[in-house]
């Protein structure tokens, strides 16, 4: 059973999640969660609560459709960290002139399964 929690709108740009994110692709749900929790990058801690939030839409769904649940069986069958709308301010420089700061955000989606549903994603690739 797979299950799948987004976070939008992060601020927190692509670039610096996607390095998080690339550690913890394909790993069990809980040896993720414990490399999160003590990863020394700012973008860590949303991913963690996007994990979270998937596990426990797994629970729910299993629960909801009467299946067994453990949490030890969920892999991060996928994960990214996509490009949201970028803010855009400016800044006052020398002689009057003001440049442009973009301050960007990212989508970050988790999607977390058993075994069965990372052996059937790897064979549609």
């Amino acid at each position: 059973m797979e299950a799948k929690a987004q976070a939008k709108y992060v601020r927190c740009t692509p670039m610096k999640a996607r390095r998080v994110v690339d550690v913890v692709r394909g790993k069990r749900v809980l040896e993720a969660a414990d490399i999160l929790r003590f990863a020394p990058q700012a973008a860590a801690v949303p991913v963690r609560k996007v994990l979270e939030s998937a596990i426990a839409n797994a629970r729910f769904k299993a629960e909801r459709d009467g299946e067994r649940f453990d949490e030890n069986d969920l892999f991060i069958i996928e994960a990214f960290a996509d490009e949201g709308p970028t803010l855009k301010r400016f800044r006052p420089r020398a002689q009057g002139r003001a440049s442009r700061i973009l301050k960007r955000t990212s989508h970050i989606t988790v999607i977390v399964g058993d075994k069965s549903d990372a052996a059937t994603k790897e064979g549609a690739r």
